[in-house]
């Protein structure tokens, strides 16, 4: 079962504060400071990728990486900045990759591929409650592509409204519907999936008819910008 939750990233961690200071001194130069931020960004970057170029997402991903290195002395900006710059300088190198290929994005991973999505770490990469599984991957790469980038960037990359609406030049307030409708979309899904379930669970007794899972989707919260993302959405 997929389960969305989303942290609350109003109050700044000590975590943060931490990569706050890397990223200052990987500008500095300072190459543990810069693997620190690698190991804190590269796993959402690649769930980012997985999810728009498929098995080509570490290929985009270390293109990315050589841009990044590259331009982060000229970087301005602060953590959460950081974050939606290198989620944009991704997005890129994937439509590159796409108009290259000329196909559309592609839902088989390789094993490496998947490996990297489930490793363990002390980010909130795994937003996404069992993201790494190809099915979780293909689900939201069929919903309309406005919803799942949406998606990706507030919940798995972990931006705000307003920063990833700077990704993909839309106001906040469009993000923030589009990742509503888009985990909507995703929990109607579930629930019909869970409906048709032929399994037993739990309690039922052997043999008897599996219940519909009836545990809702959490949904996003808040963000910094405000608001759930339900405004006006009907």
């Amino acid at each position: 079962m997929l389960r969305v939750t989303r942290k609350s990233r109003a109050v700044p961690t000590e975590r943060d504060a931490e990569l706050s200071r890397a990223l200052r001194a990987a500008q500095d130069g300072d190459e543990s400071s810069f693997r620190l931020l690698y190991r804190d960004v590269q796993p959402r970057l690649l769930r980012f990728a997985a999810a728009m170029v498929g098995a080509d997402a570490e290929d985009v991903t270390s293109e990315a990486w050589l841009q990044i290195a590259r331009d982060l002395p000229g970087f301005r900006g602060d953590l959460d900045g950081f974050r939606g710059w290198t989620a944009t300088i991704t997005r890129h190198r994937a439509l590159d990759q796409l108009r290259r290929t000329s196909r559309r994005p592609a839902t088989e991973l390789s094993d490496d591929v998947l490996a990297a999505l489930t490793s363990d770490g002390d980010t909130e990469a795994d937003a996404l409650d069992g993201l790494a599984t190809r099915d979780a991957l293909r689900l939201i790469a069929e919903l309309p592509p406005d919803q799942a980038e949406a998606v990706l960037l507030r919940v798995v990359v972990g931006l705000d409204a307003k920063t990833a609406g700077k990704v993909v030049g839309k106001r906040p307030g469009a993000v923030r519907t589009a990742a509503y409708r888009g985990l909507r979309r995703l929990a109607d899904r579930l629930a019909a999936d869970a409906g048709t379930d032929t399994g037993t669970e739990a309690g039922t007794g052997a043999g008897a008819p599996a219940r519909p899972r009836t545990e809702p989707l959490p949904l996003l919260q808040s963000d910094k910008s405000g608001g759930t993302g339900a405004e006006g959405v009907r």
